[in-house]
């Protein structure tokens, strides 16, 4: 089941963050920032436990971030990534965020669903700020995508 995430869901968000962020794959997340931004959050639910979340950061009137993106290895290839990313999209469209960006490892999971590369160039400075707490800053591997939303 997809749903908001509730207050109840951080300490399960932070486990599958830091397990991930262990691997490379996302940044770590303080405990205390997943709490003041539980608002941003979808969780996918199956028997009581939540098995992946994702989160849409706003930036500002014109610009938001899909983050976060995690789910459970075993419910991996199972459509739950692309629920939660479908998710915080349709949260843009009602919000009117015209655009839509990420930064991945994996492009081709989000280029299937309509995001472009674009150079890191083309995203406003604001959006590296994040990069500072990343164990691979300065020399950064992950592709920036944008989706044209409305």
């Amino acid at each position: 089941m997809l749903r908001k995430a509730k207050l109840s869901d951080v300490r399960h968000i932070y486990k599958l963050i830091t397990h991930f962020s262990k691997l490379g794959e996302v940044l770590p997340r303080p405990m205390v920032e997943l709490y003041e931004h539980v608002r941003d959050f979808f969780v996918y639910e199956d028997r009581d436990l939540v098995v992946g979340a994702c989160a849409l950061h706003i930036c500002w009137e014109n610009l938001a971030e899909i983050r976060s993106l995690v789910v459970s290895e075993e419910y991996q290839n199972k459509g739950v990534g692309v629920q939660l990313v479908l998710a915080c999209l349709e949260e843009a469209k009602i919000l009117e965020i015209p655009r839509v960006f990420v930064l991945t490892t994996v492009p081709e999971f989000f280029e299937k669903m309509g995001f472009k590369k674009v150079s890191k160039g083309e995203l406003p400075q604001k959006v590296w700020s994040d990069c500072i707490r990343c164990s691979k800053f300065p020399d950064c591997n992950e592709i920036p995508l944008i989706k044209e939303i409305i």
